[in-house]
């Protein structure tokens, strides 16, 4: 009987032993990238091609389809109030409504400093994006306009599926910026140079 026990024990723990290392062989043989954050990667320029490190804070933003309808309440004597909703509460106590379309944007990048280069990311559903750069110590910004093709990848199953990009065109307005160059149009998460973005001016 004990026999029998030690022999069932033995069987089982062999069997967990197996079940483990099978586990283990499979997660060290799949191919999926460790860091698959898919990022089209902008580096900075001088107007002669030498790389540089932005002096100025940057914030970046990208305008998204759509409009924001905004709403502000003015009153004498009282703070200005602005709200994203009608607020009928406000209108009843005699405050004053202005009503204003505003454009959608999100902040990508919050005042950066010296930055040489940024990783941002695409839309996933449209096929062009535009982007703000927004300098502190500039009246003017830049707009960046994007034409890009998106395609989903599945490499295995149990990696799941990612969005790469190609890019197919790119247009800019002249604020600090130069020029702008495709140098790799397949946006992916191999982190290499995509565009090169040159600003007015040269380090020489």
């Amino acid at each position: 009987m004990r026999n029998r026990n030690k022999q069932s024990i033995t069987t089982v723990a062999l069997s967990v032993l197996t079940t483990i290392a099978v586990l283990s062989a499979s997660c060290s043989s799949n191919n999926c990238p460790l860091d698959n954050t898919v990022t089209c990667n902008y580096y900075f320029f001088d107007s002669n091609d030498n790389p540089i490190s932005l002096y100025d804070t940057l914030t970046v933003s990208v305008i998204l389809p759509g409009h924001d309808t905004l709403y502000t309440y003015r009153m004498v004597g009282n703070p200005t109030i602005n709200s994203r909703k009608r607020i009928d509460s406000l209108v009843i106590q005699g405050y004053k409504e202005v009503v204003s379309i505003t454009r959608h944007d999100s902040i990508l990048i919050n005042s950066i400093v010296n930055a040489s280069h940024l990783e941002l990311p695409m839309s996933y559903f449209n096929q062009a994006d535009t982007l703000v750069f927004d300098y502190y110590n500039l009246r003017n910004n830049d707009t960046i306009y994007i034409d890009h093709d998106n395609m989903v990848q599945v490499n295995l199953p149990e990696c799941g599926s990612y969005m790469f990009h190609r890019i197919t065109g790119i247009k800019n307005t002249d604020a600090a910026i130069d020029k702008i160059e495709i140098i790799n149009p397949n946006v992916n998460y191999e982190r290499k140079e995509n565009i090169r973005i040159h600003f007015t001016g040269t380090i020489e």
